[in-house]
């Protein structure tokens, strides 16, 4: 992923270190060829075209119609096949199912204004405890996984990775924390970090904010 450079549109999230982190946990994976892959909350649809050039059958899903387009202008830009599809999480796949399922979703807790996202916030802010699309992700993910299937979600450890863990558990996964990763505060939780220390989610000696993927398995 590192060598490639990806057109970003404005208003679509650019590949971060959340990204790197989980490219990191897809390149642990087995991925026999022809193995279907979901990429949701695709973006530029660098992971979507990772899958794919380890010779997976990948559909790539965002509800931002500009993340669509860059998804499908860097897969054309890079000779690989994907199908991306617009839509919110798992919608536009329904009644599908899927080998390995990638998920970087919006996961930063934001002050309730009684509003939801809006434009490019709808990739990071995620609510008063940043897990309005996690836990839906915990609920829905797992109808969408074949026997021995496996999602891979990368969220902050501020929006609770233990609860993530517990509801992917609750649905019969196998659950567990596989990668971790301390990185300086991004323009966003600069932005809020008085908000976040006052509602305790930092403490007064946090200066980085630690970055986990959540393997999940369902068994055979």
């Amino acid at each position: 992923m590192g060598s490639v450079n990806f057109t970003v549109l404005p208003g679509v999230y650019a590949p971060q270190d959340d990204t790197a982190l989980l490219a990191g946990a897809l390149s642990d994976e087995s991925l026999p060829p022809g193995a279907a892959v979901l990429d949701v909350g695709t973006g530029t649809g660098a992971l979507a075209l990772a899958a794919a050039l380890r010779g997976g059958r990948v559909t790539a899903v965002d509800v931002s119609w500009r993340a669509v387009c860059a998804a499908r202008l860097n897969a054309a830009r890079a000779g690989v096949r994907i199908r991306v599809r617009h839509g919110n999480l798992f919608t536009p796949v329904r009644g599908e199912s899927f080998d390995l399922v990638l998920a970087n979703p919006p996961y930063v807790p934001a002050p309730a204004d009684g509003r939801r996202p809006r434009g490019a916030a709808r990739a990071w802010d995620a609510g008063h405890d940043g897990r309005m699309v996690l836990d839906r992700i915990c609920r829905q993910a797992p109808g969408l996984l074949r026997p021995g299937g496996v999602l891979l979600l990368v969220q902050s450890a501020l929006s609770d990775p233990a609860r993530t863990e517990a509801l992917l558990r609750e649905a019969g996964l196998k659950a567990a924390v596989t990668r971790r990763r301390r990185i300086a505060f991004g323009p966003v939780v600069r932005g809020r970090e008085r908000w976040l220390r006052q509602r305790g989610l930092l403490s007064v000696a946090e200066y980085e904010e630690e970055l986990v993927v959540v393997r999940a398995e369902l068994p055979v």
